[in-house]
């Protein structure tokens, strides 16, 4: 599917491309082919190790047939040549990886985690989810800032908005909008009843300034005092900030923060990008073709995962993939998921370009 070949030859007109004067004295095109380049030359590292494994593939293939070889020896290579394709493998998901996630903007963006369907279980499984994407940001080693929170007294979520920024954390974070269903029997359950629960997922885009400008005068803006659970957060100023955009009827309020200017400006960032997905949803809307090679609609009403407390079990509902390790999930360790899910969404992409 992917052409090798073509990669190669890129690599090489970049390489004499940087040795132009006129390129290297147009900063832009220089540093755009520069970075190009770095990019490529990863590629052709995995390349040529990919070219050495087929070449030791075709060798321990020769000795297998080899029916005058001594049968310890071929056994032996037999071994050697299932590790081999595996590894094989991986260098070549490792190179359609790479290939993939530098055709797709790298974009800073927000998740939205709200409790639904199910009032106090709902919010104690909301979360639930915010620490599980907490502890998978932290081991992929990127940033998360708090946007705004508002927490219930037993230690539930009503609602959490938090930024995410790193190489990758888009390309990994952006399937889990949607609907995530929790199944277990609450604490509170005395006769042992499973109960069903919902918490809605999902991603914003953080816009650039250039992408989407405000009006001020389309604004309103109210300040209040702060308040959560147990006191946290609360003081006697008017710190906490509402801001509503008067064209489209967005609403957002932030009060994490002690200072209203900070709450003010973490707000704005919100209210951005909520209009900026609306934006999206109406043009997906216009744009059908462009739901044809989603995993999943991205909808929020979709509902995507299941979370089965008594069987141990999460269930991605997309890809019909199940897997028997709830506790490891709700630690962050998401890989799993998420790499089936990635593979799914290439596949489909292969299938609409008719390389499938």
């Amino acid at each position: 599917m992917i052409n090798y070949e073509k990669l190669k030859q890129e690599h090489q007109e970049i390489a004499i491309a940087l040795s132009d004067c006129e390129v290297i004295s147009d900063r832009d095109k220089y540093q755009k082919l520069a970075k190009r380049y770095a990019f490529l030359e990863k590629i052709i590292v995995l390349l040529e190790r990919r070219r050495n494994l087929f070449k030791e593939k075709e060798h321990l293939q020769e000795v297998i047939s080899d029916s005058s070889e001594d049968e310890d020896v071929r056994a032996l290579a037999n071994e050697e040549l299932a590790e081999l394709v595996q590894n094989l493998q991986s260098v070549e998901d490792d190179i359609e990886g790479k290939l993939f996630e530098e055709s797709e903007p790298d974009y800073d963006f927000m998740i939205e985690i709200r409790s639904a369907a199910g009032g106090e279980e709902s919010s104690l499984f909301a979360g639930a989810l915010f620490k599980m994407y907490s502890k998978y940001i932290e081991q992929k080693g990127w940033k998360l800032e708090l946007l705004n929170s508002s927490f219930t007294e037993i230690g539930g979520c009503r609602e959490v908005i938090f930024s995410v920024k790193g190489k990758g954390a888009y390309h990994n974070l952006k399937f889990e909008m949607g609907v995530h269903r929790v199944q277990r029997v609450p604490a509170t359950e005395s006769s042992g009843r499973i109960h069903t629960s919902t918490v809605t997922v999902a991603i914003l885009v953080e816009p650039k300034e250039v992408e989407l400008k405000i009006n001020t005068d389309d604004l309103k803006i109210d300040t209040y005092r702060s308040s959560g659970a147990g006191g946290q957060h609360v003081n006697v100023t008017d710190s906490a900030v509402r801001i509503t955009h008067l064209p489209t009827g967005v609403v957002v309020s932030c009060q994490d923060e002690r200072s209203q200017i900070k709450n003010r400006a973490k707000a704005m960032r919100v209210l951005k990008a909520r209009i900026l997905e609306q934006i999206r949803r109406e043009e997906i809307g216009k744009v059908t073709q462009a739901r044809r090679v989603q995993v999943g609609t991205g909808d929020r009403s979709e509902k995507i995962r299941t979370y089965n407390f008594p069987e141990r079990r999460v269930t991605d509902h997309r890809i019909n993939f199940t897997i028997y390790r709830l506790e490891a999930i709700l630690e962050g360790n998401l890989d799993e998921i998420i790499k089936k899910l990635i593979k799914a969404e290439r596949e489909k992409i292969y299938e609409a370009k008719g390389l499938a």
